[in-house]
């Protein structure tokens, strides 16, 4: 055991940037529902705190509304009525995690829906945008994505 505790530590400290991203929590939801999905971002840019999160929304979206974040500012990007991007700017130390939250009513039909996502460390900025052909995967860094899948007719509809 002694000999493979530096061999652990070593891969953990050589995981490197693209080994953490922006997730979405919860990886899936049920078609048509009002969900709330956190976007969890979980280190800065190297060493630097993140100082803004956009978060791009796929049009599949009916609606979407993000919470505010205390000493934080927001920002919604729209299209005429729709909201394109919603994007937070403050300062959360490299050393902490957070969650950005956004409520939206997701699509009837079910499928992958990717959120891209660029997080800014002062000057610096990771692309969390990559959204994978059919079959691929491993991408360096993957957009935050949540998986809609098909309502089950049995569970009570709430509406919100």
């Amino acid at each position: 055991m002694r000999k493979t505790l530096p061999l652990i530590l070593a891969a953990m400290t050589f995981a490197g940037p693209a080994a953490a991203h922006i997730s979405a929590d919860p990886g899936k939801a049920a078609t048509g529902a009002y969900q709330v999905t956190l976007f969890r971002g979980c280190h800065g840019c190297g060493k630097a705190a993140t100082t803004g999160l956009r978060i791009e929304l796929p049009p599949e979206l009916a609606s979407a509304r993000p919470q505010p974040k205390p000493g934080w500012s927001l920002k919604l990007e729209r299209d005429g009525d729709r909201v394109v991007a919603i994007a937070w700017t403050g300062e959360l130390p490299d050393e902490q995690f957070d969650d950005f939250a956004i409520l939206a009513k997701l699509p009837a039909a079910p499928g992958p829906l990717y959120f891209p996502a660029v997080q800014t460390c002062g000057s610096e900025q990771q692309q969390w945008t990559g959204i994978p052909d059919p079959g691929e995967t491993g991408l360096s860094h993957p957009a935050p994505v949540l998986m809609v899948t098909p309502a089950d007719p049995a569970a009570e509809t709430h509406h919100h």
